[in-house]
């Protein structure tokens, strides 16, 4: 059975992975029949956000593993403990969890930097020829952890210019994409789609989601 690796950043989309995009990417797994592997680091989150309110819960801490392992059903590893060689291809959802907790592109942005175990399973995943799909504002992790390839990376979140602009500043060569499609750089075995960076509902975040798990398979 195919085993695709589904990096979890928290547990909500203002703090942590955004969780429909989480868990249409299970879904979109276990109907192909292969296994997703969660995982998530071992480590505080940036801050915690109450969804009811939007304000931040002053005074209270949250690690992104354990909050991460609610979507996962605790069925979750730390990530620090896999490498490439468990895994047959790679899925990054989206959500402000993606771009708090496993780098700092919602404060630093182009100047942004990941988390060291984040960096080094993309890198043994490109090492190993193996595919990646990053959903949302996750595709800004390639462009940073991959800026040195030439020619750069092709990427998508959608068409929000800002967030484009950062992503090509650090190397990535964005296309602008509808909701519902996704982005392939055939050579580097990447998929990328916006899902919330655009879409108006959790249908609208199937569609190319599904596309680019069922590519992501295909490439493997």
């Amino acid at each position: 059975m195919l085993k695709i690796g589904v990096v979890l950043a928290g547990c909500g989309v203002y703090d942590g992975s955004e969780i429909h995009e989480a868990v249409l990417s299970l879904l979109a797994i276990d109907r192909v029949g292969a296994k997703a592997v969660c995982m998530a680091p071992d480590q505080d989150q940036v801050h915690v956000i109450n969804h009811f309110s939007g304000q931040v819960a002053e005074n209270e801490t949250r690690n992104v593993l354990v909050e991460s392992a609610r979507i996962a059903r605790g069925n979750i590893l730390d990530i620090a403990s896999v490498t490439a060689e468990d895994l047959d291809a790679l899925v990054l959802p989206g959500g402000y969890g993606a771009a708090k907790n496993l780098c700092d592109f919602a404060v630093k942005g182009a100047d942004c930097s990941v988390n060291e175990e984040v960096r080094r399973l993309i890198l043994e995943m490109r090492q190993a020829d193996k595919p990646i799909a990053a959903i949302c504002i996750a595709p800004v992790l390639l462009a940073r952890i991959l800026d040195k390839e030439k020619p750069a990376c092709r990427l998508t979140i959608g068409s929000d210019e800002e967030t484009a602009s950062a992503l090509t500043a650090m190397g990535g060569d964005h296309v602008n994409c509808p909701v519902s499609e996704i982005v392939v750089d055939q050579e580097r075995k990447l998929i990328t789609t916006p899902a919330y960076m655009l879409a108006g509902g959790i249908a609208e975040a199937a569609e190319g989601i599904e596309k680019a798990i069922s590519r992501l398979l295909e490439l493997i």
